[in-house]
Order: structure tokens, then sequence, then C-alpha cells
């Protein structure tokens, strides 16, 4: 009887302190006192990131099934988030150029500066040449192997210059990392920098101290440099500048050549990102060199993009979350999406800027650290671009009135990336209809950032709910709106 009785109180002790546990998380995160600052952007209205409510939590008890709930629960984190930002290619620095002083300022506030704009802390550039460049170039002349005439002074003109403003109006400090569309043309098995073909053997080893002088250059110039991927698109042959990988020819260039050449030069820090290219292919590629354990070493994780919607189906989401499930020590990285096929007429076509709130809660609820757009600024024609692979920015400038034009996708990105700040940790969030999605981050000053998103034609009254409190909330059609508490 006496084993029995204190059987029971270390049970009755157990499940006690287990519940006391439980709600340590809780002291985390309390809606006591707190204000829900609401911003919205709304298609066929002026709402463009604006505040649009202030409110409070209140009590509250099982919802009904008529109504519409975004559920947060703070204690369930999960990734911790890199960055958001765009890629400043050859293109844009060009047209950065000729715009005003005025309006200079203007683009870089709107892009880097977290008050006056949207905050950006991520960033992509190329090495050498993409199709979003005036021409091809490199930097050595055609057959120097040895890398002896190895200069950036191309990039002086334009680009670096961008660069620079873009890292001191961000503060002084953003993650940026760097990405080949092709190498040089000797080096290749079809000659050219253009449609595909393959590195050659025998130029491995160049090609991988291609990229340590690379880095080191833009070292140089005050740039640091976070990390790099190997290929630009690995399996598409393009008019432009591309270089077709093999999954085991990727894995085996990164452990023998890439990954080895790295750490020699005094760049182990730098980290490197292997596929940079779509959903559609990216859990083969990553069985084929996560499950290698020498190259694996060497990865830090997996990029990806958004255009195995070309052939018209639909995103390839799950991917993303099966990758995350099957290597959940590797980081997953958006690497690159743009608007396709460009069109002066639809600057303001609101379905592209939905694009990317589907594609930016999705990936970030599969687990995504980071999320890059592509060109941050292009012309009215969609470039400059020497194949005519003209496409969408999120702002374009009209070269003729030196104005610039901000599209719906600006304002899409900028819910997230101005609110949901580096270090951030994603927080459970789910909805109960679907005409909603939705993701949470807890940034590191212990505000909450819910993202919600209209996918419907009707405006939608929703609660917002944590725990037994909840705050009601009204999204107008195709909206999409910041929640800070």
């Amino acid at each position: 009887m006496k084993k029995i009785t204190i059987l029971t109180f270390l049970a009755v002790s157990f499940i006690a302190f287990s519940q006391q546990k439980s709600k340590i998380p809780t002291k985390f995160f309390s809606t006591k006192d707190k204000i829900v600052t609401v911003y919205t952007t709304a298609d066929s209205t002026k709402l463009r990131l604006t505040q649009t409510d202030k409110l409070v939590f209140v009590a509250s008890k099982q919802p009904l099934e008529t109504e519409i709930s975004v559920f947060v629960e703070p204690t369930k984190t999960f990734q911790t988030l890199l960055g958001i930002g765009g890629a400043i290619t050859d293109a844009s620095a060009e047209v950065f150029a000729k715009l005003s002083k005025e309006k200079q300022q203007e683009f870089l506030n709107a892009y880097y500066d977290k008050e006056k704009g949207i905050g950006y802390s991520l960033l992509r550039t190329t090495i050498h040449s993409s199709d979003f460049s005036s021409g091809s170039y490199t930097y050595i002349k055609e057959g120097d192997a040895s890398l002896s005439t190895f200069t950036i002074d191309h990039d002086r003109q334009y680009r670096l210059p961008l660069l620079k403003e873009a890292i001191k109006t961000a503060g002084g400090k953003i993650v940026l990392y760097v990405s080949p569309w092709s190498p040089p043309a000797f080096m290749k098995s079809n000659g050219s920098m253009l449609k595909g073909g393959t590195l050659m053997p025998q130029y491995y080893q160049a090609w991988a101290n291609y990229y340590a002088k690379f880095i080191k250059a833009y070292e140089k110039e005050g740039i640091p440099i976070w990390g790099l991927t190997i290929q630009n698109e690995p399996m598409a042959t393009q008019t432009w500048e591309s270089c077709v990988y093999s999954a085991e020819a990727e894995r085996d260039f990164l452990k023998n050549y890439l990954g080895p050449t790295i750490k020699r030069e005094g760049l182990g820090d730098k980290k490197i990102i292997v596929w940079d290219h779509n959903r559609d292919l990216m859990n083969q590629r990553a069985n084929t060199i996560f499950s290698d354990p020498e190259a694996s070493k060497y990865a830090w994780g997996m990029g990806f993009h958004w255009y195995e919607t070309w052939a018209g189906g639909m995103p390839m989401f799950d991917n993303v979350r099966k990758v995350h499930e099957a290597y959940p020590t590797k980081n997953l990285l958006f690497t690159e999406g743009c608007v396709e096929r460009f069109d002066a007429k639809k600057y303001q076509f609101w379905a592209n800027g939905e694009r990317y709130g589907t594609s930016m809660i999705n990936d970030f609820n599969n687990g995504t650290v980071g999320w890059t757009d592509w060109n941050i600024l292009l012309d009215q024609n969609g470039g400059p671009n020497h194949v005519g692979n003209f496409c969408f920015a999120p702002i374009h400038m009209d070269t003729n009135s030196g104005e610039l034009i901000y599209t719906p996708s600006y304002y899409y990105i900028g819910h997230f990336s101005k609110f949901i700040r580096p270090d951030a940790k994603r927080v459970s969030t789910a909805v109960s209809r679907s005409s909603l999605i939705s993701t949470s981050f807890l940034n590191k000053d212990g505000k909450m950032v819910t993202v919600v998103m209209n996918q419907s034609n009707k405006s939608v009254t929703y609660n917002l709910m944590i725990a037994s409190e909840k705050t009601v909330v009204t999204i107008p059609a195709h909206g999409i709106q910041t929640l800070v508490y």
C-alpha cells in the first residue's frame, strides 16, 4: 500500500511538473497589454503598406465553425531568418546610374532603409556577366587558365558603387552572396558562355580558383561576401550565360575542387550553396550531394528558384518541405524569382504581387531561412538584357521621365522584409480556411509579426488567436496584411 502511494505521488508530481514545464515557454511571449498594429496593401485601393488599425487582444473561447481564424502558437518555433532581399545585377546598377541624385537616394531608401523603406537585409550579385548585363564578359583574358589577368575593373563603373551604397544605406551590414552564370568560354565543352555546355575537367581547378579570386577582390573593395552558390540554374541550357552540371558533376566539383579550394584559400567561413535552381528537381539534387559525406561537409545548404511553373504547372512547395525533412541540418534559401515576360501594360498587374506573397509564405512555412528576389531595378523595357530576356522588377525606372515605378511586388515583399528582421524565429501558424494563408515570426526584440494574405475576391473578417486571447481583423479582397504585436 505504501509503495502504491509513493508511486501515485511520483506520478502526480511528474504530471504537475510536466504541466508547469509546458507553461514556461508561454512567458517568452504574452498578449498582455499588446497593441496589434495592422499594415495593409490591397488591390483596387490606395492602401500600400498603410497602417490601417490598432487593435487589442481580448479573452476568447473556442471559435465556431462559421468563424475564420489564424492560430499562432508562440511556444513552437522553427528556423531562424537569415534575411530577405534582392539581387544587384549589372542591369540594376546600369539603370541606377541613370537616376538623378535625388531619385538615387529615394531608391536606396525604398529598399535598404527599414524606416523609410522595406529594409532589405539580404543581397545577391553575379560573378561576371549574366543575361541581365549589357553584354557577356569575364574578369580574365580568354584562354588565361592561370588567371594572371584577373581583374574586377569592369565592375567599378556601375556595380561596385551601387553595392557600396546599398550596404551603407542598410546600416553598413548586409548578408551578400554571389553566383556565377557560366565559366569563361574556353573552359566549356561548347566553347561559349551561352547555351549551356559543361565545365571541362581540365579546368575544374582553374574555375575553383576563380571563385576565390573574385571573393578576395570584392572583399578588398570593402564588400564582405557571406557565401556563394556553385552555379546558377545548373540544369538549364539557356540562350544566355549558362552551364549544365548533373547532380553527380556538381557533387564531385564541390568535394574535390571548390570546397577544398575555398578552405585552402582561407575562405572556409564562406557558405557554399548547392543547386540554385527550381523546386522540381531539388530533392534528387539534395539526395545526391547531401548523402555524400565528403561533399556534404562543404555544403551549407540548398538554393532554389520558382520557375518550375514555366510549363503551366503549379509551384512545388511540398518539395521544399521534403528536403527540409530529409536533411534538417541543411539550410534552404530561396535564391531567385521574378515575373517573366515583361509587358509595360502590366506594371500594376496585381497577380504579380500575389505570386510573391504566396511563394514567401509557403517557402517560409516549409523551412526556408531566407528569400531573395531577382533584379532590384530595371528600365521601362524590363532590361537591359543582352539576349532579350526581359522581365519585371519590383521597381522600374522610366528612363524618359526619370521617374521610379513601384509595382505591387515591391509592397508584397515589403510586408515581410520591413517587419521580419534577421535572426527572427518562425512560429507555428495555421489558418482555418483556404481563402487565407499566413506565417509568423518572432523578432529578437520580442515583437511578433504575423503576415496574412487573402487570396479571395471578398473581404474576410478573421480572428487572430493566441491561446485563449484573440483580436478580430478584416482584410480586403486580394489584400495582404502584416500584424505587429
